[in-house]
């Protein structure tokens, strides 16, 4: 019988996805209880809409699972090699930030764990810090191919770069996480996006990583989709954002992350556009409510129709991403 390191590529990166998802789906439920039982229970915003309410003290931080299935799944298929290395380290060390948002929140009984300004500072020195090394490393061009404008080497700046990357789609990823099973079908469809890439660019080790964040996110659906039995919570969405960010700078498709996470940055700037309206107007607004999963919402769609809608948008961006992807 073939080890595991030996399988051909694409069957490699079906077992990840199918471990990490495996693993997800079935402790799940499990874990949901357990979470429950431990006092993790989601506060709701005070401005959330009327119907969120009925989902407050539902059991969170069910990320650490999905962080667990991906480190599982992506060690034992393709092993320590530093590209999936620097893949997991990402996703852990965010999760970890994300972990501590989640606790501070639980423990203060509401809403709010790390203020902005300490959740955005520890970001950014874990994100220079990732982005010093992997700029540094002979095994990841410091390249980044512009559509339309070719290949553009940012030397050292490319640290800069990357950590922009990887804070940013971790925010984006969490202003997603809004509503039951969203987040984690739209980072399982741009994850598979990724594997894809990889596998065209012959790269097995990051076909294994994009697939295992796939697959996990994909099973977490088994307990989050509408009604959900548990949250991912910060550290899922934090973690999984990261994962992307690094998948991306792995496949060498950083631009591309633009289009295929084009749902995760319509959800961002629908915040940023708010704030920076509201304060400029005196108080008037652009959405309902935001991120943009709300003004939906407040429309009148059903939580149902508003994430299956934002699915297929993510399908067209994930088509899209891949036109422009080198």
């Amino acid at each position: 019988m073939k080890s595991v390191a030996t399988l051909p590529m694409v069957p490699q990166m079906v077992l990840a996805g199918v471990i990490a998802g495996g693993i997800v789906a079935l402790a799940g439920p499990g874990i949901a209880g357990l979470l429950g039982r431990w006092g993790q229970r989601q506060q709701i915003r005070e401005d959330a809409p009327g119907r969120h309410r009925q989902k407050a003290g539902t059991p969170t931080m069910g990320g650490v699972l999905i962080v667990g299935a991906i480190m599982v799944a992506s060690l034992l298929v393709a092993g320590t090699y530093p590209l999936v290395v620097f893949g997991l380290t990402a996703t852990v060390v965010f999760g970890i930030i994300g972990l501590l948002d989640d606790v501070l929140a639980i423990r203060r009984g509401r809403n709010l764990g790390l203020r902005a300004r300490e959740r955005l500072a520890l970001q950014t020195a874990a994100g220079l810090l990732l982005g010093w090394y992997v700029a540094r490393q002979p095994w990841l061009p410091t390249t980044v191919v512009v559509p339309g404008l070719g290949m553009m080497d940012l030397g050292r700046g490319y640290a800069v770069f990357a950590a922009l990357l990887v804070v940013g789609f971790s925010n984006a990823v969490n202003l997603t996480d809004g509503l039951d099973g969203l987040a984690a079908g739209l980072v399982a469809i741009a994850a598979g996006g990724f594997g894809l890439l990889a596998a065209l660019a012959l790269m097995p080790a990051v076909g294994v990583l994009a697939m295992a964040v796939s697959g996990a996110a994909a099973g977490f659906l088994r307990v989050n989709a509408h009604p959900a039995r548990v949250f991912m919570g910060d550290v899922g969405s934090n973690a999984l954002g990261a994962s992307l960010a690094a998948l991306a700078m792995l496949t060498k498709a950083e631009a591309a992350l633009f289009v295929i996470g084009g749902v995760f940055l319509a959800e961002t700037a629908s915040v940023l556009l708010q704030v920076a309206y509201f304060k400029a107007t005196g108080g008037r607004r652009i959405f309902r409510m935001s991120p943009l999963h709300h003004h939906f919402e407040l429309g009148g769609w059903s939580e149902r129709t508003v994430v299956r809608r934002f699915y297929w948008a993510g399908w067209i961006c994930l088509g899209l991403g891949l036109l422009v992807a080198p």
